[in-house]
């Protein structure tokens, strides 16, 4: 096998496990934080700006709410939702989830552009170090001892 082959074979093998690797750790931390932080009033004046209509103003609306526990009882619980209001001060909209749920995805699209960019920067040390592993153990044939 000649040096071109073997690059290309252990640039695919590391590029597979690296993005393996690296994803599966960098893109549940990124959703993990989208969660805890889409509680948060930043959280709900991005997904404002997009979801809400034009001239209407996000705000954060907390109540009172119940939850059920693992044995099937109701506990108390805060909830929370986007609400778009007017100059007059009326909502116009209220969105309980969606908000939400664009925001975890945003958090989720970043782990993957982070994990992609991590990726491609041990690739090129990783990829070395296949090639040169992969060099080392194939079979030399009779007359290439003395060769490098």
């Amino acid at each position: 096998m000649n040096n071109t082959k073997t690059t290309a074979i252990s640039g695919c093998i590391i590029w597979f496990l690296l993005i393996s690797v690296i994803a599966s750790c960098v893109v549940p931390v990124f959703f993990f934080a989208g969660v805890l932080s889409s509680y948060s009033n930043f959280a709900i004046d991005i997904t404002g700006g997009w979801l809400c209509p034009e001239g209407t103003t996000p705000r954060q609306n907390t109540y009172t709410s119940t939850t059920t526990d693992e044995f099937g009882n109701l506990e108390p619980a805060t909830a929370y939702e986007l609400q778009c209001v007017d100059a007059d001060g009326v909502v116009v909209k209220t969105d309980p989830v969606f908000y939400s749920f664009l925001w975890i995805g945003v958090f989720a699209v970043l782990g993957l552009i982070v994990s992609a960019v991590l990726t491609f920067i041990f690739a090129v040390p990783g990829g070395m170090l296949v090639t040169k592993v992969l060099n080392s153990l194939r079979v030399k044939k009779p007359g290439q001892q003395g060769r490098v």
